[in-house]
């Protein structure tokens, strides 16, 4: 078991919320050119070298970032880091399933993209995606691979996923990111903040992302309870052109304090 992630709880007061680096845009970088820079497994090394406890990708089939290679490099290289977790997203229906039985990752991220979606927009629909979800779900608990499905902030669908037999839900935060300092902000937030309550409620852990940055992160976690891990990519990789990985990992640690600290 991950030492740094914290295990699944009823409690409404999780461990501290763990980062895991997205890093899709370093390899959409390096794909503009033939030279493979920037490195996605020296990206990742950074990160983990300043302190995030994890990795995500999202292997798309048109590989136009992530490519099958990065994910068994990837895999390779957090074979030397056993206390940080892997985390591969990506709709199991198209090519997450084969790389989840080669590698056996430390979680995957269930995603309902289209094969042609030019990012995530939208959680599972349940209970209608029920029945696909079912096996997949059952395939991967066999291998020891702990699934999470990525879910828009709905908390009448958390039981079902429960009933699923997934043990997380991946909260999709775009919304979040959108009202951010807006008016809309408290009512959106509200949304997210019971959906986890929930969660939490029917025992299934929480993670979040998509779109989180340094400026929302603090207060997501300062009001939705038991997120135990956020993957971050787009603002991450961004802020790191200006920052360098090892700053902007430790900015994003410092906002993830923050959100403690005020408890």
């Amino acid at each position: 078991m991950n030492p740094l992630v914290a295990p699944e709880s009823s409690s409404h007061h999780a461990a501290r919320c763990a980062l895991s680096v997205n890093v899709n845009k370093v390899a959409l970088l390096r794909n503009t050119r033939h030279l493979g820079l920037p490195s996605v497994t020296r990206a990742a090394e950074l990160c983990l070298l300043a302190g995030a406890q994890g990795i995500t990708v999202h292997p798309r089939p048109d590989a136009r970032h992530i490519r099958t290679a990065d994910v068994h490099e990837l895999a390779e290289l957090l074979k030397t880091w056993p206390q940080a977790e892997y985390n591969i997203e990506g709709n199991p229906t198209q090519n997450l399933m084969n790389f989840v039985r080669q590698l056996r990752p430390h979680q995957v991220t269930f995603v309902p993209d289209s094969e042609d979606q030019f990012t995530s927009d939208h959680g599972w629909n349940l209970p209608a995606d029920m029945a696909r979800l079912r096996p997949l779900i059952d395939e991967c608990k066999s291998l020891g691979v702990r699934v999470s499905l990525f879910m828009d902030p709905s908390p009448e669908a958390m039981p079902l996923v429960a009933e699923l037999g997934a043990e997380r839900i991946e909260l999709y935060t775009e919304t979040y990111a959108s009202a951010f300092g807006t008016e809309r902000q408290a009512a959106v937030l509200a949304g997210f903040t019971r959906t986890a309550e929930a969660a939490l409620a029917v025992g299934l852990g929480i993670n979040a992302g998509h779109d989180l940055s340094r400026d929302n992160l603090t207060s997501f976690l300062r009001a939705v309870p038991g997120v135990q891990e956020v993957s971050i990519g787009h603002a991450l990789i961004a802020d790191a052109l200006e920052l360098g990985y090892t700053e902007t990992v430790r900015e994003y640690q410092r906002a993830i304090q923050k959100a403690y600290a005020s408890s």
